[in-house]
This record gives structure tokens, C-alpha cells and sequence, in this order.
């Protein structure tokens, strides 16, 4: 554990850990052309993700032609991301070939993991090189392959809209601890804070008991204070000076 740790820490600062970190989907987008080399850098990220087998069974369409962007938009739901976009990117899995390796699991299960393992690469390498990009997972399939002549052996899994940002969308982010399970599902380690050595944490909830027993003595001081004073109050040689 102690060098998994070492391990986990020492990478933290990594530029791949910060990239992770500050990826965001964005929909707006400026009036900039997205540079050729930058798209082929993103395509090449999305090559060197992992598949099944090695499968590698993914397909990348690229359309920079407005009037086809166009069509995208018509068929995803007329969203934001697509009419703003400057390029996007139809990323396709073949069926075929998963098929004939795994059966059905490779066919239903196994290309989608492929493709969204590439897709992945592909939006931190968008983030990396300063654009802005957006998984769009909701438009019809069948329009989408009709009019960029899919065939039959290959499904469109998702488009990729890119283009240089124009907002700076903030995301918040679950922590560790209600996300992540040991040995079990929902089993869970009291404390996940400090087995990582997140120490602010722990100061964090310190500081909050100390604030609540100083709460609660401060209550019990009120309280015997004025019971003390009741009782002065109500002695035969001090009740006289609060008579009326």
C-alpha cells in the first residue's frame, strides 16, 4: 500500500493528472478555425487508447463542411455544442470484427468501451491543446448514418464537437469517499481520508468537534450561571433588593 501511495502522489502533479482535472464539456465556441495538426493530434490520441483484444476497432469521421454541420444539428436534438462547433468528429465502432471475437458481449459491449476509452483520449487532448470539446451522446443514428453512409457492420457511438472555448463552464466533482467502495460493493473504509493522507480533511473535521464541545460547554456555563443566579436571587438577604 505504502508504495502504491508513493506512486499515486508522485504523479499527482503530472501535466496528464492537471489536464484530467480541468477538462470541461464546453458548447460555446469562438469564430476561430480549429488548425488541421490539432485535429490530427486528437485523432492520434484517440488511437492510442485501449480496446478489447487490441480490436482497435474504431472509426474517426471528420466534417469541417458547414452545410454538413449543419445536418448534424438537424439530428442531435438541435444542440448548442453541434451549432456552435467548428469541427466535429463522428466516432464510429465496427461491429463485425467484435462479433466474430467475443460474440455478443463484443458486438453490445465491447465496442462501446472501445470507442469511449478513444473518445476520452480525445477530449483531454483537446483540453491539452487549448480547444474546447463536447461528447454528444443523444442524436438519431440512423440519420447520422444515412447521410454520412455508415454501413451496416460499423455504429455511430457518439460526436465529437470541438472548437475554441468561449466560456468557462464550473463542474463539481463527488469525493473520493462517497464514490468508492473496498472489496465490496457499498463496503467502505471509516476515515478513506487519512489512508490516502489527506490530512485536511481530518483537520477539517477536528476543528469542527472542537467548535462543538466549546459549543456545548459554553451552554453548560449559561446554564449554571443562571442557576446560580436564580438561586442568589431568590436567598432571603438578596430577594429583598429585587422587591418592588
Amino acid at each position: 500500500m505504502d508504495k502504491f501511495l508513493k506512486y499515486k502522489f508522485l504523479r499527482v502533479d503530472m501535466n496528464t493528472f492537471e489536464c484530467i482535472k480541468t477538462r470541461r464539456s464546453i458548447r460555446k465556441y469562438t469564430q476561430q478555425p480549429v488548425e488541421f495538426d490539432k485535429i490530427a493530434q486528437i485523432i492520434e490520441a484517440g488511437i492510442h487508447a485501449p480496446s478489447a483484444g487490441n480490436m482497435q476497432n474504431w472509426r474517426f469521421i471528420v466534417v469541417t463542411e458547414k452545410n454538413l454541420l449543419k445536418e448534424i444539428y438537424q439530428h442531435c436534438l438541435h444542440q448548442e455544442a453541434v451549432y456552435n462547433a467548428q469541427i466535429a468528429i463522428i466516432v464510429c465502432g465496427v461491429t463485425d470484427k467484435a462479433e466474430m471475437l467475443y460474440g455478443l458481449r463484443g458486438k453490445r459491449l465491447y465496442t462501446v468501451q472501445n470507442c469511449a476509452c478513444a473518445i476520452q483520449n480525445m477530449l483531454l487532448a483537446a483540453n491539452e491543446l487549448g480547444l474546447g470539446a463536447c461528447w454528444i451522446g443523444a442524436f438519431d443514428e440512423d440519420k447520422i448514418s444515412t447521410v454520412f453512409g455508415i454501413p451496416d457492420n460499423a455504429r455511430p457511438q457518439a460526436i465529437i464537437t470541438l472548437g475554441y472555448p468561449d466560456e468557462k463552464p464550473v463542474s463539481d466533482r463527488k469525493n473520493l469517499e462517497s464514490v468508492t467502495y473496498f472489496n465490496r460493493y457499498k463496503m467502505k473504509i471509516k476515515d478513506l481520508h487519512l489512508l490516502f493522507k489527506d490530512y485536511s480533511v481530518h483537520w477539517e473535521k477536528q476543528a469542527e468537534k472542537v467548535q462543538e464541545v466549546s459549543e456545548r460547554g459554553l451552554k453548560r456555563v449559561h446554564k449554571r450561571l443562571k442557576e446560580a443566579w436564580k438561586k442568589t436571587k431568590e436567598h432571603p438577604k438578596v430577594r429583598r433588593f429585587f422587591k418592588k
